[in-house]
């Protein structure tokens, strides 16, 4: 199919922009790199009269680490040069991780960080990788710009906090403490395709015992799902058979994730326990 008419806007401002979305008379839609609008208008799943280009809005193309050492990324930087950044990697490998497992590369090279979290489909890595990051959202509309933590960023299937009158100008990452251990995995079909269900762990370590632990589900709910039960199993414990065998329980006995054409509820359930002990070890034995 074709898209239905539109116009074409290209903004040179943030106001522009919030001005252009914030029109009652007409259906606005974002555009930054499009891999997510661009399919959705070609099923005519979304028919907005206007395509706001936000990509030419100096200052959105940044990809910066701050003052505190926290990491800000602005709407219109693609997820390839975020994941091949070495200050990223090294600071922040978690979300680069997840970054190398969105679909192919000529889509990560296309698109955005800010889009695939303001897209928020709940099989999506960034979204839950966001969440075990703690990360902020700056949202620019007609009153100001406020910034909303990603715990409550993430609504419903779909849903974000975001407006129909905002724009989401960056998203910020605090900085990591040193030695802290990451994994991030997923089961997925093919490769390429969303994640049947995926996991992010984040642990800190003082010798043989774990200070505190972050577990963070994608594919197991209509918002990134974590699992405090699971994070209180870790926590404490030095890590061995009996450890990871009583996250797995929780994760089996708390988690409750969907179940469609493509997996039922009970294996989406069955394989995140598998992958929460592969990225358990793997987050340890990064630790130090």
């Amino acid at each position: 199919m074709k898209p239905s008419p539109f116009d074409y806007a290209a903004p040179a401002t943030v106001a522009e922009a919030v001005a252009l979305l914030g029109d009652a008379e007409h259906e606005a839609k974002v555009l930054a790199g499009g891999q997510s609008l661009v399919p959705m208008l070609s099923m005519r799943l979304a028919r907005p009269d206007v395509l706001v280009d936000i990509t030419r809005i100096p200052g959105l193309g940044r990809c910066v680490s701050g003052d505190a050492g926290e990491l800000r990324i602005g709407a219109a930087v693609r997820q390839a040069a975020v994941a091949a950044d070495p200050a990223v990697r090294a600071g922040w490998p978690l979300l680069a991780a997840a970054i190398d497992r969105i679909g192919h590369p000529q889509i990560r090279h296309r698109g955005t960080v800010c889009g695939s979290l303001a897209h928020h489909d709940p099989a999506a890595e960034l979204p839950a990788a966001a969440v075990a990051l703690d990360a902020r959202f700056v949202l620019a509309g007609p009153s100001g710009t406020r910034t909303v933590p990603a715990a409550e960023f993430f609504v419903a299937t779909f849903q974000t906090a975001l407006a129909e009158d905002e724009l989401l100008t960056e998203v910020v990452f605090p900085a990591q403490p040193a030695g802290r251990g990451w994994a991030f995995d997923e089961l997925a079909r093919r490769h390429g395709d969303f994640a049947t269900v995926g996991v992010c762990v984040l642990l800190d370590r003082i010798g043989d015992a774990a200070t505190a632990a972050r577990v963070v589900f994608c594919g197991a709910g209509p918002v990134p799902v974590r699992l405090p039960a699971a994070e209180a199993a870790l926590t404490g414990a030095t890590l061995d058979a009996d450890t990871l065998a009583e996250a797995a329980r929780v994760v089996r006995a708390e988690l409750e994730p969907p179940g469609d054409v493509h997996a039922s509820a009970e294996y989406r359930r069955e394989a995140a326990a598998h992958l929460l002990t592969r990225t358990v070890t793997a987050a340890w034995e990064r630790s130090r």
